[in-house]
């Protein structure tokens, strides 16, 4: 599964073109006070987490919904086939008196 964080998309599209923007659409807006550097965080770098009441007042901001900030690609991801183990690596068999057994 990949994320992808689209807030500038999403900005432009609402022809917000700068930091300085969104954040004054933020304040006014929302009510959401953010510093520079965390909305240039936001505007430039994919986030690893995102609070929901920013992600709400974003939306507000943009009058947009969570969809239009976050894409979200839901195929299945192919994982490699595993070749059997060789018989060598298998464990060995041990009697009732604690010894190995030959494979089989």
């Amino acid at each position: 599964m990949k994320i992808r964080w689209r807030l500038r998309m999403a900005a432009a599209q609402r022809e917000v073109w700068t930091g300085t923007e969104l954040r004054r659409l933020l304040a006014e807006k929302a009510g959401l006070e953010l510093s520079s550097a965390s909305v240039s965080a936001l505007f430039s770098k994919e986030p690893s987490q995102v609070k929901m009441t920013t992600l709400a007042a974003l939306c507000t901001a943009l009058e947009c919904t969570p969809n239009d900030l976050i894409e979200v690609d839901t195929a299945p991801v192919e994982r490699p086939i595993t070749p059997p183990r060789p018989v060598a690596d298998l464990p060995k068999a041990v009697s009732a008196r604690g010894r190995s057994m030959p494979p089989l």
